[in-house]
């Protein structure tokens, strides 16, 4: 077993250099030939610094991004194979006889641990983007924030682990449909709570003032026939230069968020193109396609981990200090099952989600009939949040839940001069 680390640790070497390779040498920023000279070529609408820095830090961002991933689950498997795990279920089974307090301990502890050792690689991703003038966020407040974060995923995450390793010593084979019946409901309830318990930990919220930018858009919500009465405005300047908009929710927590920043730089017509946009969302059922998208990904996601986890654990077990696929210390495996698996469907939910963003971008053209906003408020966000308008195709590929800076101008661009045709007309 630590031959398998050894060679995990080579070919990760490998692994980064390779990426390296590709996002600086082998991928060359710019925008294609017939691009150039455009709204959608930044050289339009960012000076040569800019231009630098923004195709600078998108490249950083995204080889902090290759390096992270495979270094999860070197993580899990370095906790497996060196025997952590089972020593720290040994440790949580002295503390008390209650096997709810045992996984508590444990899993508390688990948590701890790869918080710290996944640190660094977020501090540094937190450096760059104070480095590079997109986040402002003074580090005592990026900590809050990241603790703040590890007890909220740490409660969520508890109770999944209780009612998974529940099931899995009640039916080790058949644990997986019971623990998604149940997750539906939950991940119902997370939804629902999110827009008035989860988010206000992060930041603050507050109804807009009384002004016509907030009258138009309760208009617009109107039109759309969203059960709108308020829209919220939450404080991130003093953590970032990015803009955002969102609408999030179901039922009576549903929400119209903008940011302060956005208010702030994009004029009244960008914004009420933007909040058009998060509105096209709702209306075309996006949010709950995505829950039902969700709800389907984790169906097949359990199924398959209880397939890999039930094996790893026959042939490896005794080696891994695993006595049965209820101990405790094969919740490494799960959660590595489950990185693995996240990572190979994101390509997917990206692909649908790219999707669901050009509908909102052509509802909101539609809505709005102001296409023009549209390109100003999108080179205003690739400007502040120094996005690269063209990603490489690996990237776009894996990370990209919108389609890029690039194919929603030129999108936009032709929307306007369609629209220019049936006014002369």
């Amino acid at each position: 077993m630590k031959k398998l680390a050894g060679s995990f640790v080579g070919l990760y070497v490998l692994y980064i250099l390779l990426s390296w390779l590709y996002l600086f040498v082998f991928t060359h920023p710019g925008v294609p030939d017939a691009f150039k000279g455009t709204p959608a070529d930044p050289n339009t609408f960012l000076n040569s610094h800019q231009v630098l820095l923004s195709q600078s830090y998108s490249r950083i961002q995204d080889w902090i991004y290759f390096i992270n991933i495979p270094f999860e689950w070197g993580m899990y498997l370095f906790i497996l194979i060196f025997g952590f795990s089972y020593w720290l279920r040994n440790r949580a089974s002295e503390v008390t006889r209650f096997s709810i307090v045992h996984t508590a301990v444990y899993w508390l502890s688990l948590s701890i641990v790869t918080w710290i050792v996944t640190l660094p690689i977020d501090l540094i991703a937190h450096y760059v983007s104070v480095h590079y003038g997109v986040s402002v966020q003074p580090l005592n407040s990026w900590l809050k924030d990241s603790l703040t974060s590890f007890w909220v995923n740490w409660v969520i995450t508890f109770i999944m682990m209780v009612v998974i390793y529940y099931f899995i010593r009640r039916s080790p084979r058949r644990w997986w449909l019971p623990v998604w019946l149940l997750a539906i409901p939950f991940t119902i309830f997370l939804m629902f709570i999110q827009p008035v318990v989860i988010d206000p930990l992060y930041n603050d919220f507050h109804a807009l003032k009384a002004s016509p930018l907030k009258t138009d858009i309760l208009q617009l919500a109107a039109q759309a026939h969203i059960p709108a009465h308020n829209v919220y405005e939450v404080d991130m300047s003093g953590k970032t230069n990015a803009m955002n908009a969102y609408v999030n929710g179901i039922g009576s927590n549903l929400r119209i968020v903008l940011w302060d920043t956005t208010v702030n730089r994009l004029q009244k017509s960008e914004v009420l193109f933007v909040m058009a946009h998060e509105m096209g969302h709702y209306v075309m059922h996006h949010l709950l396609l995505s829950m039902l998208g969700t709800i389907v990904m984790i169906l097949v996601g359990l199924y398959i981990t209880s397939k890999i986890h039930l094996k790893i654990v026959d042939k490896w077990g005794a080696r891994l200090g695993i006595s049965h696929v209820g101990d405790l210390a094969s919740i490494p495996i799960i959660l590595l099952i489950f990185s693995v698996l996240s990572f190979v469907g994101s390509p997917i939910e990206s692909a649908v989600s790219r999707h669901y963003e050009h509908e909102a971008d052509a509802y909101a053209v539609k809505m709005t009939k102001d296409p023009e906003a549209g390109i100003k408020a999108f080179q205003e966000l690739t400007k502040v949040g120094l996005s690269d308008v063209n990603p490489p195709g690996l990237i776009r590929f894996l990370t990209y839940d919108h389609p890029t800076m690039l194919e929603r101008i030129a999108y936009l661009q032709k929307e306007e001069k369609v629209l220019g045709k049936s006014k002369s007309n």
